[in-house]
């Protein structure tokens, strides 16, 4: 059987405003997939294995912040950092720093040890993920979990639309069809094994892994 090719199509969620009850509805389902794939978990995890801690942590992609949240929760001592294109959330605490924009252009300013993301690679064409690699390479450490894209989690995705909104039935599917399989992303991001350490995983239930650290 043919892999699945890798097609970028927009996400429903990404082109409404926020306050708008149908991204509400999504978001609330997005934490439920991030429990079930247990991404922010193993975020936290790798995180907590550095050694030393960092000090300075960025999530690109932040959205609401509760990844930045967690992170906080569990490194107390490491200063966390949000960046995305909306602006920063109203209950977000006030330790946690946040930078809105488009994180291409403000990621070249930031001095950071740690640089991590939860489903947010997976929304860029090859070519800007080259042009993202580019940028990601003075940071210690890369911590990112993605979408896989297989057929078991298509299937899987197909399985769980009765239990999501509108929104996230065509968004979820979409995301699997944009996301990687092993040993791409280490590729497009240009993480050269002569300066980086590189483990990748993967999850039956749909979640690509790679944490990266320099040599």
């Amino acid at each position: 059987m043919r892999e699945l090719e890798r097609v970028i199509i927009p996400e429903i969620l990404d082109s409404l405003n926020p306050a708008d009850p149908r991204a509400i509805r999504s978001r609330r389902d997005l934490r439920l997939i991030d429990l079930y794939l247990g991404n922010s978990r193993w975020i936290v995890r790798q995180l907590k294995r550095q050694t030393p801690a960092p000090a300075q942590i960025i999530e690109i992609g932040a959205g609401e912040g509760d990844l930045c949240r967690k992170i906080q929760t569990s490194l107390p001592s490491s200063a966390v950092t949000g960046l995305d294109l909306i602006q920063r959330p109203a209950n977000l605490p006030s330790d946690i720093q946040w930078i809105g924009g488009d994180f291409f252009q403000t990621l070249p300013n930031i001095d950071a040890d740690a640089c991590i993301g939860s489903l947010i690679l997976h929304h860029f064409s090859n070519e800007a993920l080259r042009e993202l690699g580019v940028r990601l390479q003075s940071f210690r450490s890369l911590t990112f979990c993605e979408p896989l894209r297989s057929r078991l989690p298509l299937f899987l995705s197909k399985l769980s639309c009765p239990f999501l909104s509108e929104v996230t039935h065509h968004d979820m599917p979409a995301s699997i069809r944009a996301g990687f399989r092993p040993r791409e992303l280490p590729a497009l991001l240009g993480l050269d094994s002569n300066k980086w350490i590189v483990r990748e995983s993967s999850h039956w239930r749909g979640a690509l892994r790679l944490a990266a650290s320099q040599r």
